[in-house]
């Protein structure tokens, strides 16, 4: 292990690692409005890594960084075929936390062959309960089946979290029936402010509804007190007079950047040590000496305050 830090004392130790940039749904705050840039990634297929090539940098990275944590995102990460595969290997590197985030419509039929394979959590991205309103977040029909797949991965054991990006005039109603559903399943669930990528950047002010508006809506139906915030975390987190738990992601209003210790790696072979940069590093057929200068580059990307949004679209390098 080499010690890889900042002048701000900030190092990599959990990696997220994009696996495809193609989704089986439309959300309008990942490729609303954005569809010729959805067909370039697309087009480009032809230059992922293969999932031993993607095993093997997540491998070397980890040899440098001791890694505490993956998380398998995308796009949509269940539509990886090599999946539970590359999962095992990854854990076979001696990386302890694995995790994915998905939009949950194939989970139902993978849940157990990826607790099988070594996921220990699943943040599950659910912008609505009602099906109309899902419809107009994602493009798509099919609530009914990320409500079975996440029924399907708590019944495999694994630790199952709800992720909500609000967007004003869109969903912002849905607060408190997601809130009611998390809590009536005993699950985590974190509201996102939405984050100025893609075709939002520059263009998320109408859309933005902040952490204290959500706070002021959870308040008309609970009472709750804050939990202290842990070390590299990118969620606040409150607890209910009832005991039960929930989130925002307040990458606006409240920001995180300053402890922050993720680091990025995409299916073409590309490091970021944030995403409000544009500008890939390769990783691809170096040594270890190399990829520490790389890291240390990566490192220069990260931001002293708070996030500064970014042309890159969620579709290629994940939330």
């Amino acid at each position: 292990m080499v010690d890889v830090r900042d002048t701000f004392g900030r190092t990599f130790k959990t990696l997220r690692v994009s696996l495809l940039n193609t989704c089986n749904l439309g959300c309008v705050y990942c490729t609303y409005g954005n569809e010729e840039l959805k067909e370039n990634y697309k087009s480009s297929k032809d230059q992922s890594l293969s999932a031993d090539q993607l095993a093997q940098s997540i491998k070397q990275l980890h040899e440098v960084l001791d890694l505490d944590t993956i998380r398998f995102t995308g796009g949509e990460p269940l539509l990886y075929k090599n999946l539970p595969d590359l999962v095992r290997s990854v854990k076979e590197a001696g990386i302890p936390d694995l995790k994915i985030t998905t939009n949950g419509l194939l989970l139902e039929g993978q849940a157990v062959s990826l607790k099988n394979a070594g996921i220990t959590t699943l943040n599950v991205s659910l912008d609505a309960i009602d099906e109309d309103v899902f419809f107009t977040m994602s493009r798509r029909n099919g609530i009914n089946r990320i409500f079975a797949g996440i029924d399907a991965a708590i019944n495999a054991g694994i630790t199952v979290k709800i992720n909500s990006v609000i967007m004003k005039g869109l969903n912002d109603n849905q607060i408190l029936p997601l809130l009611n559903y998390a809590f009536s399943k005993g699950l985590t669930i974190r509201f996102l402010e939405i984050m100025a990528m893609g075709h939002l950047y520059g263009n998320s002010d109408s859309s933005f509804y902040s952490q204290q508006e959500i706070l002021q809506t959870i308040n008309k139906q609970y009472n709750f007190n804050r939990l202290p915030r842990v070390s590299s975390s990118t969620a606040n987190y409150w607890q209910t007079e009832e005991g039960f738990t929930f989130g925002v992601v307040a990458n606006e209003s409240e920001p995180f950047c300053g402890d922050c210790n993720r680091l990025r790696l995409d299916s073409y072979g590309n490091i970021y040590g944030c995403l409000s940069s544009n500008n890939p590093i390769s990783i691809k057929n170096i040594g270890q000496q190399e990829l520490v200068t790389r890291l240390e580059k990566a490192l220069t990307q990260k931001q002293a305050l708070k996030f500064a949004g970014s042309e890159l679209s969620m579709m290629h390098i994940g939330g």
